[in-house]
């Protein structure tokens, strides 16, 4: 942690930061004592070498008796449910690739920013699959459910100018910027308080999951609260 700001970087570089079961554990615990801890008000999530996330790491498929059986130990840690709940922004500082798992990492944050020359791909439809992390749920709310059906059902990769025009980035930013403008964003919501970003992000969670009404509801009562 720097100043507020905490840092998880997922490292096998080697592996272009396939996403392992290994890796799935020291992630979520790395989730729970940052979601627990007041001194980090910011989240940053990257990959180290040349890539954000490559995907699940289709090695670990040999060693169980089948891609189900497999799937269901790499995401028996629900990840994703704490990734939403974390009431800490969110930013994965995205650059080289963004594949599979690594881009539903991604969408689950607040706030995607991307190197210019990053390439994406939702490829698990070639491998007889459909995504398995929330691919299906937040890449529609994000593009829309056309597009999303598109890039799911076609697997294609696409560039980081085409994932900003989908809205499935927020910022696009040149490679030697990347770092720079996510430490520039993530100490900017550090100044804020704690308080008030818990509520934004509760309020924004109701309009997704919400009826207007009922959402509107959400926000009035937290405005009545002091938030």
């Amino acid at each position: 942690m720097h100043e507020g700001i905490a840092r998880i970087s997922l490292n096998r570089p080697e592996r272009l930061n396939a996403y392992s079961m290994a890796m799935r554990d020291e992630f979520s615990e790395a989730l729970s004592l940052i979601s627990i801890d007041a001194d980090i008000r910011c989240l940053i999530i990257t990959g180290e070498g040349r890539a954000f996330c490559s995907g699940a790491d289709l090695t670990e498929f040999g060693t169980a008796p089948s891609q189900v059986i497999s799937r269901y130990v790499r995401w028996k840690r629900d990840l994703w449910s704490q990734m939403l709940s974390i009431p800490k922004p969110i930013i994965s500082s995205i650059h080289g690739y963004c594949i599979g798992s690594g881009l539903e990492i991604a969408l689950l944050s607040d706030i995607r920013i991307a190197s210019s020359d990053t390439i994406f791909a939702m490829p698990e439809t070639s491998l007889g699959m459909i995504p398995a992390a929330g691919g299906t749920q937040t890449l529609p709310s994000k593009a829309g459910t056309s597009r999303a059906l598109e890039l799911l059902l076609s697997g294609r990769p696409f560039t980081a100018e085409t994932a900003l025009n989908y809205r499935i980035i927020t910022r696009l930013v040149n490679p030697d910027q990347l770092n720079l403008e996510t430490y520039h964003l993530a100490k900017q919501w550090t100044c804020i308080n704690p308080d008030k970003v818990r509520a934004l992000k509760l309020c924004i969670k109701a309009s997704q999951d919400l009826s207007t009404l009922d959402s509107l509801a959400v926000a009035q009562r937290l405005a009545m609260i002091g938030f």
